[in-house]
């Protein structure tokens, strides 16, 4: 049977860059789907691959991971092209209006945690979340709770006792405890959302795997390193990011064997002083209790979006 991956945010940043690698490892018998939000942006990037991939089979899907609707069509339209999926990466996301505190960042560069300040922003970033047609928050929706809701409705494409399926999560080192409220998981009072959300998604990828593993669909975590794409570039100025050296590497876990990898762990992309690129698995400030406790919640308001969507289609 060919193997059938979608990537989620796949016109640009990392999820293009992912595309290009599996094409590039994987010329013949893959099926590739490009999960986008802008279809124009969709075809401009399935173009680019062809130009490099010309026997590529590519196919493009319009979906808007903040919109319900959209990502119920979305999967709908799926499940009538395809019969299963064996990867589903899940990388779309935002950063909303990522704005660099001047004050913070020259006092980082004279304290202890300038390289973590360096590594994830933490500290010298300020965003402001905005609410969907939904009334969700935002971040938690395009980031979180569109990909939750997206694999649940993809449930009969994943998950087969034959054959095994992996989700992959583009989590971020950003992704941090401090910023992540069970009892407010949008987010809605706090001031980081983007860290919030990939938190979030560090724990649901955990309770996915206490809850489908036996059926054959796997969870991972991924963190590809402080990368340029169009979340972060406009964060520092462009002089620094040549200071920087911006990682393009990405650790791509499509060779491994979803059942021998941890599902306590992160696995990140890194590039030592040299230029060698490698990925480490890093333990992950999650807990069990916690990650059941976020899917029973998110499971909750999957219920609660989708009566309110069947009621206003009644009421058109």
């Amino acid at each position: 049977m060919k193997l059938v991956v979608l990537v989620t945010g796949a016109n640009s940043g990392i999820g293009l860059a992912l595309c290009g690698r599996l094409l590039s490892e994987v010329p013949e018998g893959l099926q590739l789907c490009l999960a986008c939000r802008n279809m124009h942006r969709a075809e401009v990037a399935r173009s680019a691959l062809l130009t490099s991939h010309p026997t590529a089979h590519i196919t493009l899907l319009q979906m808007d991971t903040s919109s319900i609707s959209s990502v119920i069509k979305a999967a709908q339209e799926v499940r009538l092209r395809y019969e299963h999926l064996d990867y589903l990466y899940l990388n779309a996301g935002i950063m909303p209006n990522p704005q660099l505190d001047v004050k913070a960042f020259f006092k980082g560069l004279f304290s202890s945690r300038i390289i973590s300040m360096f590594a994830t922003g933490e500290g010298i970033l300020t965003q402001q979340d905005n609410v969907t047609s939904d009334g969700l928050q935002e971040v938690f929706a395009t980031n979180l709770f569109g990909h939750f809701l997206f694999a649940r409705e993809l449930e009969p494409l994943l998950c087969h006792t034959h054959r095994s399926s992996q989700l992959i999560w583009t989590s971020s080192s950003n992704a941090h405890r401090s910023a992540f409220d069970l009892e407010d998981m949008q987010h809605r009072r706090g001031t980081q959302p983007y860290s919030s959300s990939k938190y979030a998604s560090d724990l649901l990828s955990l309770a996915l795997n206490t809850r489908y593993n036996k059926q054959g669909l796997y969870s991972s975590v991924i963190c590809p390193g402080f990368v340029m794409t169009n979340l972060t570039y406009n964060i520092l100025p462009s002089f620094l990011w040549t200071l920087l050296m911006p990682i393009f590497w990405l650790f791509c876990l499509f060779k491994q064997k979803p059942e021998s990898l941890d599902p306590y762990a992160k696995y990140h992309s890194l590039t030592s002083g040299l230029g060698k690129n490698y990925t480490e698995p890093k333990k992950m400030d999650i807990d069990l209790e916690m990650s059941e406790l976020l899917y029973k919640k998110l499971l909750i308001l999957e219920s609660h979006v989708k009566k309110k969507l069947e009621e206003a289609q009644k009421e058109a």
